[in-house]
């Protein structure tokens, strides 16, 4: 994605000429016994006027871009130097040169050496100098922001797909290897975990592409992620389900509760005699989703930590001082409670 700055040139061009704008009606405007006057200006105020803004945009467009770009003292040095020879050089063409020979006056008195009036305008050109860097410096500041906030955001996209691409993986690894056992033992359910794995790389294919969708169709998911379960383990009701929604257009990122799921299923033990316990109470306020197993005797694989690790990660992510995990391991039971404040 190409990065297109919130604060672009026509813009830019618009702030300048309401700073002017206002910069001219402090200047000229003044009211006297409730009536609004204008204020005339001499010659010397206009040139005056003139020279300040040709040196205001000298030292914005020309000096500034670079000493700013790669700075060191010795660049803002030379660049303030510049701008002080360009003030008095062009003040001295303007007034003292061009107005003398249109109107036959100076601005200052016949005579006046050159030394004095380059270290008399030192002080002058301070004023468009000082005045157009805090205006430019603003300008950049702002871009600079936008653009901090962009690359962040860029991050955050990128390390969601890393992420997600981590998920894929893991979960096909698992369920295949549990079509295979079911393969391998000539299971007359081989075709229907087959058809649940088509329904579940479907949701993998389209629906994990989405920053977000709807809580329900994680649950449908995980519900699939179940019923595979049930037929590799070829027994039914060992994970007892409670699910309350107030609103069933509730949204939340793909795959933030199913690896809690399949954690348990993994490493927990899955009978109907000790039921894995799966509870969801969510309105659009919050969400909290627990899950209880007895833990297994079986010794954990090496992969089994990327899932939860992963889920942590995009749980801060996602909603950063907005979510709670309590992981707890005593009396041989494992649980995992997550509570999510939906909205900020």
């Amino acid at each position: 994605m190409l990065y297109k700055s919130p604060l672009s040139t026509r813009k830019e061009i618009i702030i300048h000429l309401a700073f002017w704008v206002i910069a001219a009606y402090f200047t000229l405007i003044k009211f006297k016994n409730a009536q609004l006057e204008i204020v005339p200006l001499s010659i010397f105020e206009i040139t005056w006027a003139i020279v300040f803004v040709a040196s205001f945009y000298f030292n914005y467009i020309l000096v500034l871009p670079r000493v700013i770009n790669k700075f060191n003292w010795k660049k803002a040095f030379v660049g303030l130097l510049c701008n002080m020879f360009f003030f008095i050089v062009f003040r001295y063409l303007v007034e003292e040169i061009l107005v003398f020979q249109l109107s036959g006056e100076r601005n200052y008195y016949r005579g006046t050496p050159l030394w004095y009036y380059a270290f008399d305008n030192l002080y002058f050109s301070s004023l468009p100098i000082i005045v157009s860097t805090f205006f430019w410096l603003i300008i950049f500041v702002i871009r600079l922001y936008a653009y901090n906030q962009f690359i962040l955001e860029e991050k955050k996209n990128t390390e969601i797909k890393f992420l997600k691409a981590q998920i894929n993986p893991h979960f096909i690894f698992n369920t295949l290897n549990n079509i295979y056992s079911m393969v391998y033992f000539q299971s007359p359910k081989s075709l229907p975990a087959i058809e649940k794995l088509s329904s579940i790389m479907r949701f993998t294919t389209y629906e994990s592409q989405k920053e977000k969708i709807k809580l329900t169709d994680e649950l449908n998911y995980i519900e699939s992620y179940i019923q595979l379960e049930e037929l590799r383990h070829e027994q039914e009701n060992f994970v007892k389900t409670i699910v309350q929604i107030s609103d069933n257009t509730i949204q939340i990122p793909p795959y933030i509760l199913s690896p809690f799921v399949e954690n348990a299923l993994k490493h927990g033990v899955a009978l109907t005699e000790t039921p894995i316990h799966i509870q969801l109470q969510a309105t659009t306020k919050e969400l909290t989703f627990t899950v209880t197993n007895t833990i297994g005797q079986q010794k954990k694989d090496k992969l089994g930590g990327i899932g939860l690790e992963n889920v942590k990660r995009r749980l801060q992510i996602h909603y950063p001082n907005q979510h709670q995990l309590t992981i707890n391991n005593s009396n041989n039971t494992f649980t995992i409670q997550l509570h999510i404040q939906l909205t900020a």
